[in-house]
C-alpha cells in the first residue's frame, strides 16, 4: 500500500480542515490508528507521524511534530509515576490503555537527544486460535503439567498475540492460577475458568529472574515470561520447568532448530553440555510463526513452524544433532509437526494468501513451489 492509499487513514480530519491546518492530537489519532488496521506508530521530533500497518512503514498527512507537541504528547501518554523517566532515562517500556479502543505497548527513546515513541497497538479482545487461522495442535501444550513452550519469530510476527490466544482458550476451558511476568504487560486477561496474576516489571518486580524465583512459592500452575532475554532469566525458567510448573515464553529467532541453538549459545562453552542436556528434559515445543500478507489485503495471517518435541527430538538434543530435527518438522506425520512451508501450503488452499507470497518468503523456495503444484514430499502432502 503506497502514501496515497493510506491517506484515507486522515479523511475524517481532511473533511473538516486542510491539510496545511491538520493539527495532532493524540487519543484521535491513535483511535483513528486502530480503526484503520495500524500495528506500530511512530512519533519523534521533526518529524511527521509515521505508521506501520500490515508490515509496510508509511508517513501520514499530518504536520511534523515540534518539540512543544511532543512534549504535550508525553504529558498525556507517560504515566503520572514514569514522567520523571523523561529527563533521567534513555529508554523506558509501559502500556496505556484506551478504554473499548486498544492497549498500546509504548517504548520512549531519545533520538538526537529528543524525545520519541514508538507504540504497538494491543488489541482489547483476544482472538482466538480460530480467528487467526493457527494450529488447532497449539491447544495440546497445554496438557503438560511441567516443561517449557517457546513461541518465537522475528519482532513483530504477532508472538504476544500467539501467546495470549493460547492462554485465553485455557482461561475457558480449565481451572488453573496462570502467573504472567511481562514487561511491559500488553494483553489483559480476565478471570474467567483460571486465575491470572500479570506482574510488570518496574512496578511489581525487579527483574525477570527474581520475579521467576519468588513466583514459586505463588501456586502458580503455568508461567508466562514475556521474553527469555538473557542467560539470567533463562536459568531462571529451564529451573522454574524442572520443578512441576509450565513456562511459555518467546524468542526472537526463526525456527525450531535456531531456537535450541540460541539457548544454548547463550552459555559459556563449558556450560552448553549440561545446558543442552537440561533443554532436552524440559523442552515441550516451540512454534515459530511469521506474518503474511492476506490475500484480501485485510491484514496479515500468521504462517506456523510447529516441533512437538517427541522421544526422538529429545534424543537428537541429547546427542547434540540438533539439526537432525528439521527432519522430524518436516515429515510431521501424526505428531502435530508441521514445517513452515506445510503451514503456509495450508493458506494458501485455504485462499488467505497468494501463493507467490508462500514462494517468496519461504526459506526453501523450490520446495514451496513443489508443494503449490501438488508434488508432495513424504507425509507433507497429507493437508
Amino acid at each position: 500500500m503506497d502514501l496515497e492509499q493510506f491517506e484515507n487513514m486522515v479523511e475524517p480530519v481532511v473533511q473538516e480542515q486542510s491539510s496545511s491546518e491538520l493539527k495532532f492530537e493524540i487519543e484521535s489519532f491513535l483511535k483513528l490508528a486502530v480503526k484503520q488496521g495500524v500495528s506500530d506508530v511512530h512519533l519523534r521530533v521533526n518529524s511527521v507521524p509515521v505508521v506501520r500497518k500490515d508490515g509496510v512503514i508509511m508517513k501520514t498527512k499530518y504536520d511534523v511534530i515540534n518539540e512543544q507537541t511532543m512534549d504535550n504528547i508525553l504529558g498525556i501518554i507517560v504515566p503520572s509515576k514514569l514522567q520523571h523517566k523523561i529527563k533521567t532515562n534513555y529508554d523506558f517500556d509501559f502500556s496505556i490503555e484506551l478504554p473499548d479502543i486498544a492497549r498500546f505497548r509504548v517504548n520512549f527513546f531519545k533520538d538526537y537527544g529528543r524525545a520519541g515513541l514508538v507504540m504497538r497497538v494491543v488489541p482489547i479482545e483476544i482472538p482466538s486460535i480460530e480467528d487467526l487461522y493457527l494450529p488447532p495442535t497449539l491447544r495440546d501444550f497445554l496438557n503438560y503439567n511441567n516443561g517449557l513452550v517457546l513461541i518465537t519469530g522475528p519482532t513483530g510476527s504477532g508472538k504476544s498475540t500467539t501467546l495470549a490466544t493460547i492462554l485465553d482458550y485455557l482461561n475457558n476451558t480449565q481451572q488453573k492460577h496462570v502467573l504472567t511476568l511481562e514487561d511491559p504487560i500488553e494483553f489483559i486477561h480476565r478471570n474467567k475458568k483460571s486465575i491470572f496474576s500479570q506482574r510488570q516489571l518496574g512496578s511489581d518486580a525487579d527483574s525477570f529472574p527474581n520475579a521467576i524465583k519468588y513466583s514459586l512459592r505463588q501456586d502458580p500452575d503455568i508461567i508466562l515470561i514475556g521474553e527469555m532475554r538473557d542467560r539470567e532469566t533463562i536459568l531462571s525458567a529451564l529451573k522454574a520447568a524442572e520443578t512441576g510448573h509450565l513456562i511459555f515464553s518467546t524468542l526472537h529467532t526463526t525456527d525450531a532448530v535456531q531456537t535450541i541453538n540460541r539457548i544454548i549459545n547463550s552459555f559459556e562453552p563449558h556450560e552448553r553440555e549440561s545446558i543442552r542436556l537440561q533443554l532436552a528434559s524440559v523442552l515441550r515445543g516451540t512454534i515459530a510463526q511469521r506474518l503474511l500478507k492476506r490475500k484480501d489485503n485485510k491484514g496479515r495471517v500468521p504462517a506456523t513452524e510447529v516441533l512437538v518435541v517427541t522421544p526422538a527430538a529429545r534424543d537428537y538434543i541429547n546427542k547434540n544433532e540438533i539439526e537432525k530435527i528439521y527432519e522430524l518438522v518436516n515429515d510431521g506425520g501424526t505428531t502435530g509437526m508441521m514445517s513452515m512451508n506445510l503451514s503456509m501450503l495450508k493458506l494458501a488452499k485455504a485462499n488467505l494468501i497468494n501463493p507467490e507470497v508462500a514462494i517468496e518468503v519461504s526459506n526453501n523456495p523450490n520446495e514451496m513451489k513443489q508443494m503449490l503444484q501438488g508434488v508432495f514430499h513424504g507425509t507433507q502432502g497429507k493437508i
